[in-house]
């Protein structure tokens, strides 16, 4: 077995129990799907808007049932800070930040499933190796359902 293969797997049983309860609704088997891009409902950049509007924008992501526990503590901290400053920097880059936190949790929870067939685990790895917010999202909306179907045509 490779290290990393092996690392992970360790990693993934290590933290199974811990993930298993804190890991976002989506990952369960529901096909909702959360999406990182920031965008107003007027169309106002983020640079532009009022305090208001940023806040409003903050606790609308924190509305959404498949927020995950990293997104949910990094809204919270930006809208307990409530400077524009702080909001903003939460919408532009810690929203997508904690989304992959989020993200990562939810790969590991698949890794950790005993029922995640091959195929699943070459593309939950290959996501994980890449360690990047898209490629982690992109394993989560696409990638996941493709490798399993790719396990069940195999099966």
């Amino acid at each position: 077995m490779r290290p990393t293969r092996a690392a992970l797997l360790v990693a993934a049983t290590a933290l199974a129990p811990a993930l298993l309860l804190t890991s976002p609704a989506f990952a369960a088997g529901s096909t909702a799907t959360t999406t990182t891009a920031v965008a107003s409902a007027s169309g106002t950049p983020v640079d532009e808007m009022s305090l208001d509007d940023l806040r409003v924008e903050v606790f609308r992501i924190l509305g959404n049932k498949n927020s995950g526990q990293a997104v949910v503590r990094e809204a919270t901290k930006a809208l307990e800070a409530d400077t524009p400053d702080a909001l903003r920097a939460f919408l532009e880059t810690g929203y997508r930040l904690a989304q992959a936190e989020d993200d990562r949790v939810a790969i590991f929870r698949i890794l950790a499933d005993k029922n995640s067939g091959t195929g699943v685990i070459r593309e939950a790895t290959k996501a994980l190796e890449a360690d990047t917010p898209d490629a982690l999202r992109a394993f989560l909306e696409t990638g996941y359902r493709l490798a399993q179907a790719e396990d069940d045509r195999v099966a």
